[in-house]
């Protein structure tokens, strides 16, 4: 049975949590996060993975998670274990390619990708992203510019997307 490494961590947003396995990162919780969380994760991606507490498997995730929140590491290198149908694999490619300090629109994405009338579902990808902060869908805001959502909340986006300096879209709330 594979084993899922999980631990959590403080950070100046609030507590966090990660989960890994031998292929690399494959969850990120953020602070104040709905939705289904890991026990909603693991039932759709991981059904026959024992989660474990272990904090060393986890230690590189976590010490470049935490720089980047400080401003510190404008890029992650990890491996990750990804798990994805293959519509939202090519959402979150392109959402790597968003360089740090600017933001792509929904439509952005979608036309990246080859489907520009999967706005909306493009948005659903983006709200279904495992791998927050290091897949960066902070970095995709709606049509003029507006924030959109965060599975962190609204402040904390809006809270990266300054410590990044990104580059505001017209109207965007920044």
């Amino acid at each position: 049975m594979e084993k899922l490494h999980v631990a959590e961590f403080e950070t100046r947003h609030g507590q966090m949590r990660c989960a890994s396995t031998e292929r690399g990162l494959a969850y990120v919780h953020l602070p104040r996060a709905g939705g289904r969380g890991l026990d909603g994760w693991l039932r759709l991606h991981a059904p026959e993975t024992q989660p474990v507490v272990a904090w060393e498997p986890n230690r590189v995730a976590i010490a470049q998670i935490t720089e980047f929140l400080e401003g510190k590491r404008p890029c992650f290198d990890l491996p990750l274990d990804l798990r994805a149908t293959p519509f939202q694999r090519l959402v979150y490619d392109a959402l790597l390619e968003i360089p740090y300090g600017e933001t792509r629109t929904y439509a952005d994405i979608a036309r990246c990708i080859g489907h520009p009338k999967a706005v909306r579902a493009v948005g659903a990808a983006n709200g279904s992203n495992p791998i927050p902060l290091v897949i960066p869908c902070h970095r995709v805001v709606a049509a003029g510019g507006k924030l959109g959502g965060f599975g962190g909340g609204l402040p904390m986006k809006k809270q990266l997307l300054v410590m990044e300096h990104a580059k505001p879209l017209a109207g965007n709330l920044l």
